[in-house]
């Protein structure tokens, strides 16, 4: 089989390994740098927690693949940190890896959270510990899974394509290709694509900001993850993952920027704005951290409208389209289906959208 993979973030080269692996050829396209747009930043965090269950089963069966590439590859891809998450909705979700099984997750006190995450300020409410989880390792999973490609790996945007009878006819900037199959996982070109073939994706595309700041005092021996939706400091939906060394931590809110139909955000203030909130949130709740970012990440998100950790496969004649948000943790399994279904094997069930994965049960 002869089969092009469209993006070469995360989840296309996962695509792309695990089609080499059962022996295709591959050839993937990227606009840009490979990693370099939704996959953008120096961590992800990895969580089991999940208020659909199909996908804690999903992010447990993810998790064995990063161990399987970190053995393969030489290389630690997610950190042994674990995460923290604060707040009641912390109970709710230990509740439901507890009746599932197989995670090692616990409610801890405030006397562990502060070794797993001294930069944290005092907080005596609800914590749980995915001591499963961690931070991972972005750029070294993106080095590992593309530079093997070589030239397979072409820097071209794609334009279009079109299924004619067994085979599928793609045309990028500056030529035109036929495969036996399409796999498209290009972020926010996935659903503009995917309209060349006739199919809309019912996907929501938004703006997000990201910040990295630096530890105000030698990094820690151990530095977890976070999630806080507890509003003790006082914002909910805030993530944070550290870099490689602890030396930087990388926060965000969940919350993302509405963008017009063009793709151009709708008012630029709000990116300030939510730029002051993370750092007043820093100020308050991570006062280990110097308030002054180090970094930013401006990002896209294209969400499924069921769910915010909502994703799913669209098939179209010989052409594949994965799309949804938070998909960094999940990259590994789903290129595996990706590849399945590229090569003769039915989209997994819990996969195609009308399966709603990531829709909470009810």
């Amino acid at each position: 089989m002869e089969v092009a993979v469209v993006g070469a973030g995360i989840v296309g080269l996962s695509a792309a390994h695990a089609l080499r692996e059962r022996g295709a050829t591959v050839r993937v396209y990227e606009r840009g740098r490979p990693g370099g747009g939704q996959s953008a930043g120096e961590s992800r965090l990895f969580r089991h927690a999940h208020a659909d269950p199909r996908q804690v089963e999903m992010a447990k069966r993810s998790r064995a693949i990063w161990r399987e590439w970190e053995e393969s590859f030489g290389a630690e891809l997610v950190s042994s940190d674990g995460v923290v998450a604060l707040g009641d909705s912390a109970l709710e979700l230990l509740d439901g890896l507890d009746r599932i099984g197989g995670v090692d997750a616990r409610r801890i006190d405030a006397g562990e959270l502060g070794e797993l995450l001294p930069p944290l300020a005092g907080y005596d409410g609800p914590a749980v510990l995915d001591a499963d989880g961690g931070s991972i390792r972005t750029t070294a999973a993106i080095a590992a899974l593309a530079d093997p490609l070589g030239e397979a790996l072409v820097t071209e945007e794609v334009l279009s394509l079109r299924p004619q009878g067994e085979r599928v006819t793609l045309r990028s900037g500056t030529g035109r290709a036929t495969f036996d199959r399409v796999v498209v996982c290009a972020g926010r070109g996935t659903a503009p694509l995917a309209n060349t073939v006739g199919l809309s994706l019912p996907i929501e595309l938004a703006a997000h900001l990201r910040l990295t700041f630096e530890l105000s005092g030698p990094p820690p021996q151990r530095l977890a993850c976070l999630q806080d939706s507890s509003g003790e400091f006082p914002e909910t939906g805030v993530y944070a993952a550290p870099e490689p060394g602890n030396r930087r931590y990388a926060v965000g809110l969940s919350e993302t920027l509405e963008v017009a139909s063009d793709g151009g955000i709708i008012d630029p203030a709000a990116l300030d704005s939510l730029s002051e909130r993370t750092i007043g949130y820093v100020r308050e709740a991570l006062p280990g951290l110097d308030p002054e970012p180090a970094e930013f990440v401006h990002g896209w998100v294209t969400a499924a409208p069921w769910s915010e950790d909502g994703l799913g496969i669209w098939r179209q004649e010989g052409v594949l389209f994965a799309a949804g948000h938070n998909l960094f943790k999940m990259a590994p399994e789903l290129g595996r289906e990706l590849a399945s279904a590229a090569l003769g094997d039915e989209v997994a069930e819990a996969l195609r959208p009308e399966a709603r994965l990531g829709q909470p049960p009810g």
